[in-house]
């Protein structure tokens, strides 16, 4: 019975993140649009997101366990709130920066606490990669109720009436805070060292581990290629397709589902095949959607005029965001594969090094991605993620070659 109240409040935390942090691309268009910042300033609200993420997952990491995770699930829920009342009261592109900063802060408590949970919740490398899949595919459906739940509230007539949503997204975060406060999450886990320092210390050696390595690799270029499609895909819309500003934004929500639905998917997929086989597949499937669609777009951009209904959408709007039904098992295998090849004291410091470089590799393609977007166009940046594509195989394929050798030596 604990265990299912645990995993209802981190199933319901995940939900409520989903829609503030992967907002962003539809507050950068809504920037460009309102605030009149061109896309390469817009993109820094990336930045304010997942950097300090990356920060806070380094200085708190290895202190969680002894802090606790409701503690640090209740004190992110707090923050956050605060972050939307700012951006209500203050309307301007400044205070979107540190929403944003707000959500990045309360995010990187809320993602330790839940992939340390994770590891608690469950007892064998088969469930903790079925629920980390389920989980992260919950995460993908509350950001498709955000592509939705935004546009609910753009007017033609009002452009400051867009941030009425902030008012719904109050009260999601009032209502996560109670269920999570009388919530039972009274687990524990044994810390790593005798002292904050010596945790600290014993979780940066965990870096010089070399699968660790490659897969906080493969991690980065993940996110990168993620994060730089989500990030981007609702200006894409508008931009290339021409559709209207509701239009693209609810469009984009087909990516989302995409995602959850391949994450879903991939906890069925992973008992059946092996997870590298299947991660190469769809690297190699979401490649070939890019250069299947983007030459296609390139030709006809000129001649599109704005669209506005669902039924002038050209089947190309529909196929590119698919692409994020294939890149959707990537991550939470590689988050598994490697959490539940550790120790559960490690759990903390390990996903803090996953949330670092997660961060960071967002925060890169979403500010490259969105450069490129100014300087050579939506169509042409797009190609760029074939670059990180390309090096997540390589860096897949020396993971399950180290794993293999690690067998080996041990049998």
């Amino acid at each position: 019975m604990k265990n299912t109240s645990i995993k209802l409040a981190l199933f319901l935390n995940y939900f409520v993140f989903a829609i503030l942090l992967n907002s962003v691309g539809i507050v950068i268009a809504k920037s460009i649009n309102v605030y009149g910042v061109s896309e390469s300033q817009a993109s820094v609200l990336e930045a304010f997101k997942d950097l300090p993420i990356a920060i806070i997952s380094f200085i708190v990491a290895s202190f969680l366990p002894r802090f606790g995770y409701k503690k640090a699930m209740l004190t992110g829920l707090v923050v956050v709130f605060l972050g939307c009342l700012l951006m209500i009261s203050g309307n301007t592109f400044f205070h979107a920066k540190i929403l944003f900063m707000s959500v990045g802060v309360s995010f990187a408590l809320i993602k330790l606490s839940v992939y340390s949970l994770i590891g608690v919740v469950t007892s064998s490398k088969k469930e903790h990669s079925s629920f980390m899949s389920s989980i992260e595919g919950f995460f993908m459906v509350g950001i498709a109720f955000a592509y939705f739940l935004f546009p609910a509230f753009y007017s033609d007539t009002n452009e400051n009436a867009w941030l009425n949503v902030y008012y719904v997204l109050l009260i999601i975060v009032a209502l996560a805070f109670i269920f999570l406060l009388f919530s039972k999450v009274e687990y524990q886990v044994e810390a790593i060292g005798s002292s904050l320092k010596e945790d600290l210390a014993q979780s940066l050696k965990l870096i010089i581990v070399p699968l660790v390595l490659v897969f906080l690799a493969s991690a980065f270029f993940f996110v990168m290629i993620e994060q730089g499609v989500m990030t981007w895909l609702p200006r894409f819309n508008e931009k290339i397709f021409k559709f209207s500003e509701v239009l693209a934004t609810q469009m984009a929500v087909i990516f989302a589902l995409s995602l959850a639905l391949g994450r879903f998917v991939a906890g069925y997929l992973t008992k059946k095949i092996s997870w590298v086989y299947l991660v190469i597949v769809c690297i190699f499937i979401s490649g070939g959607i890019l250069l299947a669609v983007l030459p296609q777009l390139k030709a006809d951009v000129t001649t599109l005029t704005e669209i506005k209904s669902l039924s002038e959408v050209p089947i190309l709007g529909f196929v590119l965001p698919l692409i994020g039904l294939f890149i959707a098992p990537i991550y939470p295998l590689l988050n598994s594969t490697v959490l539940s090849s550790l120790k559960k004291s490690l759990h903390s410091p390990m996903s803090g090094l996953i949330i670092i470089f997660s961060a960071l590799g967002g925060t890169l393609g979403s500010r490259i991605v969105g450069e490129l977007f100014e300087s050579i166009g939506g169509t042409n940046a797009f190609y760029f993620l074939l670059i990180p594509m390309f090096l997540l195989i390589v860096f897949v394929l020396l993971i399950d070659k180290i794993s293999k050798k690690q067998t080996a030596a041990g049998s």
